[in-house]
């Protein structure tokens, strides 16, 4: 009996039309991948791979190329949260996974140093990194994430781009000045409450974008909501001060705790949108929510199975 072709996308998302592609195929004995542009035989292990990936949601997962597709399921390592087009015929690289990698990397230095990680206080380093890296980079990835129509992405990246480079300001010492004037003119804990609400502000942000990842996966909300925390937390941390005045430090402890815990979301969704089987030997899996659009077909598929 003919073997059938994997007739899902890199999300796992089933391609109309592939049956009666396959079928009339010439050669159905064998399934046909199309891999970077390139035609090659799929092997019966890499289509057994591709079947139980479709069914888990994992992803991105080299695809056959069957013309128009369906709409895909949401995908942290394209950093879309909802349905959006299939990408076979995009003219752009994916920006999400740069934008990513640039907000980890930034936020794990802030998140050690908020911990006091080896008795470091003082985030002078991450100046550099944040006007550089997470801010710069960051930004440009959003402004990508624009070009693509990625319109979550592009609002997500160069807000949080636009944060680092914020941040940035506010602590580079000598041309600003701004930490030294409320010092000077208000003292330290006027310092303090302008920089809390600051951190709130971003709290209300990125929680509008938390509750747009509902129905997404599991990866992705992760990355949102540990974040939304970590600003709450470092925004409490510098509006109740402790008895002395200063930061409350378990509370701002505990926000570079889950900063930590979403600079590791972030990388891992980072990895999601680059790792497949043309350069890794395993595929990241996201886990769907069930009530999302790809956990409900996944949930139909098994129902459809257990009734035949």
């Amino acid at each position: 009996m003919a073997s059938q072709t994997n007739n899902t996308d890199h999300t796992g998302n089933h391609l109309p039309g592939a049956e009666k592609m396959y079928h009339e195929s010439p050669n159905a004995n064998s399934a046909n991948a199309t891999t970077n542009g390139m035609n090659r035989q799929m092997t019966h292990e890499e289509h057994q791979t591709a079947l139980a990936a479709s069914r888990f949601g994992y992803g991105p997962l080299a695809h056959v190329n069957t013309g128009q597709s369906g709409r895909l399921p949401a995908f942290g390592g394209e950093f879309q949260p909802g349905l959006y087009k299939n990408v076979s015929e995009r003219k752009f690289a994916n920006p999400a996974p740069l934008g990513l990698s640039a907000f980890a990397l930034t936020t794990f230095v802030l998140s050690l140093i908020n911990m006091s990680t080896r008795g470091i206080a003082e985030p002078n380093i991450v100046v550099a990194i944040a006007f550089g890296y997470g801010g710069l980079v960051q930004l440009l990835a959003g402004m990508w994430e624009m070009a693509v129509g990625n319109t979550f992405g592009a609002t997500a990246l160069s807000s949080y781009g636009g944060f680092w480079l914020s941040f940035a300001v506010i602590l580079t010492p000598g041309g600003f000045n701004i930490e030294q004037t409320y010092i000077e003119e208000q003292g330290i804990t006027s310092f303090y409450d302008a920089f809390g609400l600051f951190l709130m502000g971003w709290f209300i942000f990125t929680t509008i974008l938390l509750i747009a990842t509902l129905r997404s996966t599991i990866a992705f909300f992760f990355l949102f909501f540990t974040l939304d925390l970590a600003f709450l937390l470092l925004g409490i941390s510098y509006l109740q001060r402790d008895a002395a005045g200063d930061v409350n430090m378990p509370v701002h402890k505990a926000g570079g705790f889950f900063g930590l815990l979403a600079a590791f979301a972030a990388w891992y969704n980072a990895l999601a949108g680059i790792a497949d089987d043309s350069n890794s030997f395993f595929i990241i899996p996201v886990a769907h929510f069930p009530w999302s659009v790809k956990g409900r077909e996944m949930r139909k598929e098994k129902s459809d199975r257990a009734t035949v």
